[in-house]
């Protein structure tokens, strides 16, 4: 049974921008901190932000704070991430996660979803 799954991902040109959703279960969204994960080809998986559900604090990697903004919809059961000034370097598959704290390592998030292709052209 999927219970977070991407979209919006796509192909933009450097300096583009895409607002990727990911939509979760209830019971996923009520009970965790939900996060996106990247991973480019050879590279691996890693942290880009995250969102507490208790209180909606963020935390975000350095390469993408100031360009890349995460946010939820409750109603929807809905993360998103809205990716503004994309570079050749955030090209990747970038995952949904759902975790029991707002973690940057993927070895301790509970849930992932099965990602979305993220591909920018300079």
């Amino acid at each position: 049974q999927v219970q977070l799954v991407e979209s919006g991902g796509g192909s933009v040109q450097a300096g583009g921008s895409l607002r990727l959703s990911c939509a979760a279960s209830a019971r996923i969204f009520d009970s965790y901190a939900m996060g996106w994960f990247r991973q480019a080809p050879g590279k691996e998986r890693e942290f880009v932000a995250t969102i507490r559900r208790r209180d909606g604090s963020t935390d975000y990697a350095d390469s993408v704070k100031g360009r890349f903004t995460i946010s939820r919809n409750s109603a929807k059961n809905t993360v998103y991430l809205q990716m503004t000034n994309l570079k050749p370097e955030d090209a990747a598959t970038y995952y949904c996660a759902a975790a029991s704290g707002m973690y940057r390592s993927p070895r301790l998030i509970d849930d992932w979803g099965r990602g979305t292709q993220v591909t920018v052209s300079s």
